[in-house]
């Protein structure tokens, strides 16, 4: 089969041949239609997550499933399917509870095991990772729901508890961030998008932010917002952003931290002062669990979400080293790049 592979650290992702995936007896096997190229892939290639290499990049995707194994009752060769990134073992205490995205076992296509750039990728315990697409949702659309409009989903409806009528303030507007954006304004809150990039402001103005700034001050949103910001989301990973969008919370604020931590950031120091005076508190969110998606996939059929929207640009397979190699300079186009296959 075609796929993407990279064979160290750094090195240029190329167009290859390759062996297909043997399907998990407890798996399956998708042809993948289209999958999303996620700065998330860019940190593996660039080693900041480590990956078995010679490997396949891809995490977000959507396809039709080509071969189940033997233990698979719930899925059938022809169906329409997409997966969360985190993949849960199925069988432990956080995924009967339905929380696999923090699953101990949990597998990642294209971080524990080939990804999605490619014509085929396994999803292991399919019964329980796999997500039936309803028809209403295409391909290129669902291939970006896996990883950062999940992850954004999961931030807003589960760890902060967003509620219609309250502030929202998004820091960063890649991917993740225009999905909170999106998503914010679609469970009715009024949404603060914060980035330097005049392209990215103009865009989440275009996907329901009521304001823009090119930088937060915590003293100018507190005045904005009648007494600071419900939420608050870092989609961009800096302990000086975090520290800021802390500050911008009134209290009983929420805080969810979705931009990775990575390097000198992971031991970034909060403003604990801030933290205990004004009651706030601090969340992590890291994607989704397939169990969750039903729901999202409803707010999506009835009309109220169009995450499609979210898609800046479509590209050939052939064409997805490129895009991921591109993420070393800062995106020219805001949105979400696809590949389809």
């Amino acid at each position: 089969m075609r796929a993407i592979v990279y064979a160290e650290v750094g090195a240029e992702p190329v167009l290859s041949e390759v062996p297909e995936p043997e399907c998990p007896v407890d798996g399956a096997l998708v042809a993948v239609r289209a999958t999303g190229v996620c700065r998330s892939d860019w940190h593996a290639w660039r080693g900041h997550d480590p990956v078995p290499l010679p490997n396949i990049p891809g995490h977000e995707f959507a396809g039709v499933v080509a071969a189940v194994g033997a233990e698979v009752t719930g899925f059938r060769v022809g169906d329409r399917v997409t997966a969360p990134f985190v993949n849960g073992c199925g069988r432990c205490t956080w995924c009967r509870a339905g929380q696999a995205q923090v699953c101990p076992d949990q597998t990642q296509p294209g971080f524990t095991h080939p990804g999605s750039f490619a014509e085929r990728v396994a999803v292991r315990a399919a019964d329980f990772n796999l997500v039936r697409l309803p028809e209403t949702v295409d391909f290129v659309t669902a291939a970006g729901l896996g990883c950062r409009f999940a992850t954004a989903y999961h931030a807003l409806t589960a760890q902060s508890r967003l509620a219609a009528g309250e502030w929202l303030a998004v820091f960063g507007c890649g991917g993740v961030g225009l999905s909170a954006v999106l998503l914010g304004a679609a469970l009715g809150a009024r949404v603060i998008a914060v980035d330097p990039s005049e392209t990215a402001r103009r865009r989440a103005s275009e996907l329901g932010a009521e304001i823009v700034l090119a930088q937060a001050d915590p003293d100018a949103v507190t005045e904005l917002t009648g007494g600071g910001a419900h939420v608050t989301v870092d989609a961009l990973g800096f302990g000086a952003i975090v520290d800021v969008a802390v500050r911008c919370l009134r209290p009983r604020g929420r805080h969810v931290q979705v931009g990775l931590m990575l390097g000198e950031q992971a031991s970034a120091p909060l403003p604990w002062g801030v933290v205990v005076a004004r009651e706030l508190e601090i969340a992590g969110s890291h994607g989704m669990a397939a169990a969750d998606y039903p729901a999202m996939l409803e707010l999506i059929g009835s009309g109220r979400l169009d995450p499609g929207r979210l898609v800046g640009r479509v590209v050939d397979l052939s064409q997805a080293g490129t895009e991921l190699m591109a993420m070393d300079a800062p995106a020219p186009l805001a949105g979400i790049t696809v590949a389809t296959i």
